[in-house]
């Protein structure tokens, strides 16, 4: 791997939760010309104090993507909130990168992409890595399991009812800490050549009886894992507030893990980081008090 501490890196969705952390993380690597893009860029004013070139772009504007690329050497596009356009809002994106001359497009993909309309996640993820993968720049695409930190309020649920419900099967999913993601994007943009993908896991593949398990250590209680049909899952959800669509997708993912899709383990992660991934054990463990417990 190559050190691009001196190139032009730009990082989209730079006022996000994992956004900020990238930035954050190249400044603290030695990167010496790196442009944060945003939608508003008053909410990233802390930045450019700090020598950070702040770009005010749109993915619902392609024209202000074209303007806001403009002069960037390897640029990280981190997928859009937007579940239903993101497939059209990514394409254009790599359109604009294209345009402006982008010469390495980092990407925050899925763990198992696939085609399937139903699938709003993993058929848009899949379908940016099509567009990215016939274009014309090199590419790094990480795919990303799910955030180990969105553990915490089904842990929470579990700890207080005794039952954790899921549709995963006896399926194992490689959960990974939103930090370590960063790091692994971070990584990428400072050294990551030529045109591969990135399966940016934690170090094991954790099924529900799994999370039971670690959940009963840590609170006391005694917790029992019980697989339920998808339909009652995302029932369940619904019933418990979440969002029809949100619901759809967490339950997508507990289908995916049956079928083995998520359950991938690497050491991509400390490739790119230079640090092994962080277990679910140690990060709940530091959350402890979160969990109710």
């Amino acid at each position: 791997m190559n050190d691009f501490r001196t190139a032009k890196l730009a990082v989209t969705g730079a006022s996000g939760h994992l956004g900020r952390r990238v930035v954050e993380l190249l400044l603290e690597g030695g990167a010496t010309n790196v442009v944060a893009i945003t939608r508003d860029a008053d909410k990233l004013a802390d930045f450019a104090k700090r020598g950070v070139e702040v770009r005010q772009a749109s993915f619902d504007n392609p024209a202000s993507l074209v303007t806001g690329f403009a002069g960037i050497d390897r640029l990280l596009i981190i997928s859009t909130d937007s579940l239903a356009a993101r497939t059209e809002q990514q394409a254009a994106a790599v359109e604009a990168a294209e345009a402006a001359g982008v010469k390495h497009i980092v990407y925050t993909s899925l763990t198992s992409p696939y085609p399937d309309p139903a699938a709003l996640i993993p058929n848009s993820h899949f379908w940016t890595e099509v567009r990215i993968a016939s274009g014309t720049a090199n590419w790094s695409i990480l795919r990303n399991n799910q955030y180990t930190d969105y553990l915490i309020p089904g842990a929470q649920t579990a700890i207080a009812t005794g039952t954790l419900f899921h549709s995963g099967a006896t399926g194992g999913r490689a959960y990974v800490t939103r930090e370590d993601c960063a790091a692994a994007a971070a990584g990428a943009l400072l050294k990551a050549e030529g045109k591969r993908i990135y399966n940016i896991g934690g170090p094991a593949a954790l099924s529900g009886d799994d999370l039971a398990t670690l959940y009963s250590q840590l609170s006391g209680k005694p917790i029992t894992a019980q697989n339920v049909p998808a339909e009652g899952l995302k029932a369940g959800l619904r019933q418990a507030g979440v969002p029809p669509e949100m619901a759809d997708a967490l339950t997508i993912f507990d289908t995916d893990t049956a079928k083995g899709y998520l359950g991938i383990v690497t050491a991509d992660v400390a490739e790119l980081s230079g640090r092994p991934a962080q277990s679910v054990a140690d990060f709940l463990t530091a959350n402890r008090a979160a969990l109710g417990a």
